[in-house]
């Protein structure tokens, strides 16, 4: 059991499982995940991950929770002119994620070019961590065809929550740990326009421009 982020252990001889009833409101319940019905646009722009909440627990402040439990399943992705993998973003909710079966669409390869988010894999981005997909995955959405997609390659989930996650002892030190981890965005490119406009008229002209040499 985890207490105020410290870990505790105790034996007991019977299953708290082992009852004919409960009393209350609480109850033990199994909810087959691919049950979910996926929702997501079907003319443009990438929707909110809130969109695949499965449970929230709602917190006194509005906008955030104390924790959501969010799924990203199999689903068509058929928007036009938009980048379908999650966008480049920072949260005001820390982010626990992971693989349950297969791979996630915004993770391609990790820095030794081996798979870099495989099932029981997790990751961590406390609040307001940039984070985002890698430079596999950024070239793959940008270059192949926007044509209606189904993508059944996976099943991961998020644990959402308004407060800062603290990482136990043994999941920094454990060799099963990724240090390498943000090396997945270190051959995305820069992609920014070299122009420094000085005004609106200017930065308006200067888009004017650049669009017609990219024609």
């Amino acid at each position: 059991n985890k207490f105020c982020g410290e870990l505790f252990q105790a034996t007991q001889k019977n299953s708290p499982y082992n009852v004919v009833g409960w009393a209350g409101n609480y109850a033990p319940y199994k909810y087959d995940l691919r049950r979910f019905l996926a929702i997501n646009s079907v003319s443009y722009d990438h929707l909110d991950p809130s969109i695949y909440l499965v449970l929230t627990c709602p917190s006194d402040e509005p906008g955030v929770s104390v924790a959501d439990f969010v799924i990203f399943p199999p689903r068509w992705m058929p928007q036009e002119h938009t980048f379908r993998p999650p966008w480049y973003h920072r949260n005001v909710m820390s982010e626990f994620m992971g693989m349950i079966w297969g791979e996630y669409d915004a993770k391609t390869v990790d820095a030794n070019n081996k798979k870099a988010f495989v099932p029981g894999g997790a990751s961590l981005h406390n609040w307001m961590t940039s984070h985002g997909p890698d430079n596999g995955a950024f070239e793959k959405a940008t270059s192949s065809p926007l044509q209606p997609t189904y993508f059944n390659g996976g099943l991961a989930f998020m644990f959402e929550s308004k407060f800062v996650m603290k990482v136990t002892k043994f999941a920094l030190e454990g060799p099963h740990r990724d240090v390498d981890y943000y090396k997945c965005w270190e051959q995305l490119p820069k992609r920014f326009s070299q122009w420094t406009p000085t005004g609106k008229a200017d930065h308006m002209q200067a888009w004017r421009d650049e669009e017609k040499q990219q024609k």
